[in-house]
């Protein structure tokens, strides 16, 4: 045992004084609070040799000038007698402890192996503003979780410590430290909630595009121009033709445009590849995206905003086109298919307008031709299921909520749409095209016991009966749409695969070199991920506003019919909202019977809402 420990020698123990109070194979030190331990003599150090009687009796030294002793340190170490002789002229147990103390706490000085370095006066200086400047977070984010865990109002110093818990709802890290502090799950879901009930956000954010990943700005790449797309190639002047674009009010994509000449059905389409060709940096921003989004609260194009502003149809006098010349027989086959660049004169409508207008012969020759198409369909085993659908938008901050009526004038554009991806898909098989063709296996039942649903609950069941429809290159049946073969063209401002089936069109007619099947595939495989991201992204958010609606409306009332049932449990569509619910019931309530529903909670953060069944049902979720 080193004589250096006496009893009464004062020593560091754990960053603590203690005092040596016998010595043997151990020593035995005592704390300031009193408690003994048997120790090493490894296990502490020696500060001042004694004797020392009373703990208490260390008093705290201040330094008068310790730049002055740093500066005099700069080149030569010393031992921890010596800075207490320099820092304070004595030796005295007080000053030697004050001395430990500074050296460590390692701002001015630092101990290696008993020697006592002077760090410089800029280092000194940096490490006492950071510490000041940490221990002003530490106050400030103990203030903060005071006023979280007794409920008190938030400041605004207090948004930085909520940035990783708005990065967690939004999905950008799976760390939160106020949820971890509040022992609450670290889910998204539930920072979404916490910062809903801190009133940090309001519900006015919707976090589903960013925690899937999309992108909600319109991308900013260079497009060809609309000049060089009207002079180039042996457009053909179909301008003499009645071209009528049809779609929603407030579109903002006008995309493609019917025209009838006598028996020949034209459809017409934005020429977006003009604007965006193969490998272009348009091109390839709208692969990655695969389809524009559409939101409540806003729309994300897959193109920049300027090829809709340029090509879309009737955004100009005149308009270039891809124009699909569809010859009809009497039964509504297709005779003959020509495609053709064109340049078009298109008047926008809205489907209410030519609804009014259906009796004009001009719409009545279109709604007999895209009758003809749908028996047509219908006889090959077509089925048609025509659900409630509704138009959730946000405007102005108010959340919208209406019922698409169900119009002949959408029946009309999408009989005349459909066939044009028939004829398309056609004209790409007889000349072995590579193209993006799209199947569908038939239903699921039987031949001999498929009927057209007629009812709600019917059209539900059959379309949870219908395949996955599957993206090749090697045509196939679509047998929920009754046709030998398929594909889309008529959207190539929205869809990117319709884009791609224009580029290959494009380089068909102008004798220029296709994309192989590879390369077709290739584009397939990039953009599949990305559109299903768009409609997850689509669906979610529908979803959020519809709660979002429904919380702003406490005392919502509203109807339900049941589409599907089981055992005391069963499935309730809401046609007001477009959304259906999970229900338990007493009784035995028939198929398609109308239930009146009463809304008793709703979490839009959570994604749920509970009602209650009126009269004699019990409640549905």
């Amino acid at each position: 045992m080193p004589d250096t420990f006496l009893q009464n020698t004062l020593v560091v123990y754990k960053k603590k004084p203690a005092r040596v109070v016998a010595v043997a194979d151990k020593l035995e030190i005592k704390l300031d609070g009193g408690q003994t331990h048997r120790v090493r003599p490894k296990d502490v150090i020696m500060i001042h040799p004694g004797p020392v009687y009373n703990l208490k009796e260390l008093t705290s030294r201040t330094v008068e000038d310790i730049r002055t002793v740093c500066e005099l340190l700069a080149d030569d170490p010393v031992t921890l007698p010596e800075l207490a002789e320099l820092l304070y002229g004595d030796e005295s147990p007080s000053s030697r402890w004050s001395t430990w103390k500074l050296v460590n706490d390692g701002i001015y000085f630092y101990d290696t192996s008993g020697s006592i370095h002077a760090h410089t006066l800029e280092d000194a200086e940096r490490e006492l503003a950071a510490r000041e400047a940490k221990a002003k977070q530490d106050r400030s984010w103990r203030d903060f979780l005071q006023r979280v865990q007794t409920g008190q109002p938030l400041q605004p110093e207090d948004a930085e410590h909520l940035k990783n818990t708005e990065d967690l709802a939004l999905g950008k890290t799976g760390q939160s430290r106020l949820l971890r502090k509040l022992g609450i799950e670290q889910t998204p879901i539930r920072a979404h909630a916490l910062l809903l009930k801190l009133e940090h956000w309001d519900n006015r954010i919707n976090p589903h595009p960013t925690r899937i990943g999309l992108d909600t700005q319109a991308p900013k790449v260079a497009i060809s121009s609309l000049s060089s797309a009207l002079a180039s190639g042996d457009r053909r002047d179909l301008t003499h033709l009645t071209a009528s674009a049809i779609d929603d009010e407030g579109n903002l994509d006008p995309d493609d445009a019917i025209s009838l000449d006598g028996q020949r059905l034209w459809i017409h389409v934005a020429d977006v590849a003009s604007a965006a060709p193969p490998a272009s940096a348009a091109d390839l921003e709208a692969r990655n995206r695969g389809a524009t989004l559409y939101l409540p609260e806003l729309t994300a194009p897959m193109l920049p905003t300027e090829v809709a502003k340029q090509f879309g149809l009737g955004q100009k006098e005149i308009s270039p086109a891809l124009s699909f010349g569809i010859d009809l027989n009497t039964d509504g086959t297709i005779g003959s298919v020509e495609i053709v660049e064109s340049l078009v004169r298109v008047t926008r409508l809205t489907y209410t307008t030519v609804e009014e207008r259906m009796r004009e012969p001009a719409f009545q020759a279109l709604w007999q031709v895209a009758k003809t198409i749908r028996e047509r369909r219908r006889a090959a085993g077509a089925v048609f299921i025509t659900l409630p659908d509704v138009a959730v938008r946000v405007i102005n901050g108010n959340v919208q909520i209406r019922l698409l009526p169900e119009l002949d004038s959408r029946i009309l554009v999408e009989e005349t749409m459909i066939i044009a991806g028939e004829a398309a898909a056609r004209f790409a098989i007889e000349r072995d095209i590579p193209f993006p063709f799209i199947s569908q296996a038939g239903l699921s039942i039987p031949k001999e016991n498929q009927k057209q649903p007629e009812t709600l609950a019917e059209m539900y069941a059959y379309r949870r009966k219908l395949s996955p429809r599957q993206i090749t290159t090697v045509p196939g049946p679509h047998g929920g749409l009754g046709l030998a073969h398929y594909t889309q063209v008529t959207s190539p401002l929205r869809r990117y695969l319709d884009l791609v089936a224009h580029q290959q069109l494009h380089a068909y007619l102008r004798n220029e070199k296709i994309l192989t099947s590879e390369d077709m595939m290739e584009r397939v495989g990039a953009t599949q991920a990305a559109i299903a991201g768009t409609r997850k992204g689509e669906r979610l958010s529908n979803r959020y506003w519809t709660l979002v609606y429904l919380s702003e409306h406490p005392k919502w009332r509203g109807e339900g019919v049941l589409v599907e049932k089981g055992e005391n449990r069963g499935t309730l569509l809401i046609p007001e909202l477009g959304i259906d619910v999970q229900i338990r019931y007493r009784g035995n309530p028939d198929l398609n019977q109308t239930l009146p529903l009463v809304l008793s909670e709703v979490d839009p953060a959570q994604s749920t809402v509970y009602f209650s069944v009126e009269r004699f049902y019990t409640s549905c979720k």
